[in-house]
């Protein structure tokens, strides 16, 4: 897996590449990604066997379109304000929040957020968010890196003998695969697009 080509992701192709000019659309870019991990956090669509939030899609296709530093910063961003208590997690409320709840169950998932944001980043700067397979490939990681931690965490609270995989993975397969499979089809249109404009 060759990381090591520098392109560009989506959020560089438009407004201001550098100077004070740069700073200020970092910045608007990391209060708008907070707004929008927030709010697909809390969209749940009914779906067997359980419903389907659109959090993880929100984080991967995140960190693909921001690259791996800006993505960092706007996930940490997101974390330190579930933190502080606001009610931005798909599980979170006003009765159970900040640090108490990022603690929980969920925990681990929440740390799996982070490595995967950064690793769509790198896997984007790559390319491998323009073409279909390679994205579905992307998404596939990234969402092994959620469940890696996610679930191993859940082993540390409640116990290494308790159904594990029940609780924290098989539940979700199917709604993550539809997640994948409209990750796969819209950043390479999103590219598609941006081509034809620019063209």
């Amino acid at each position: 897996m060759n990381l090591a080509t520098n392109r560009n992701v989506l959020v560089d192709l438009f407004g201001a590449t550098e100077g004070a000019g740069l700073r200020l659309k970092q910045a608007a870019l990391v209060v708008l990604g907070i707004g929008v991990l927030a709010v697909a956090a809390k969209i749940r669509i009914p779906m067997w066997p359980v419903p389907v939030t659109m959090g993880t899609f929100a984080v991967l296709t995140l960190g693909a379109a921001y690259g791996p530093r800006l993505g960092l910063a706007t996930i940490l961003g997101y974390m330190l304000v579930g933190a502080l208590g606001f009610d931005v997690f798909a599980g979170s409320s006003a009765e159970a929040n900040g640090l108490t709840y990022m603690m929980g169950g969920t925990g681990g998932y929440l740390a799996g957020y982070v490595a995967a944001t950064v690793l769509l980043g790198m896997l984007a700067r790559a390319g491998w968010d323009r073409t279909a397979p390679k994205m579905a490939g992307a998404m596939l990681m990234g969402n092994v890196l959620i469940y890696l931690p996610g679930v191993a965490w859940l082993g540390v609270l409640y116990g290494w003998d308790k159904p594990l995989l029940e609780w924290g993975l098989t539940p979700f397969l199917v709604g993550d695969a539809l997640k994948l499979a409209l990750a796969a089809v819209i950043l390479p249109l999103a590219w598609r697009a941006v081509g034809r404009a620019r063209g």
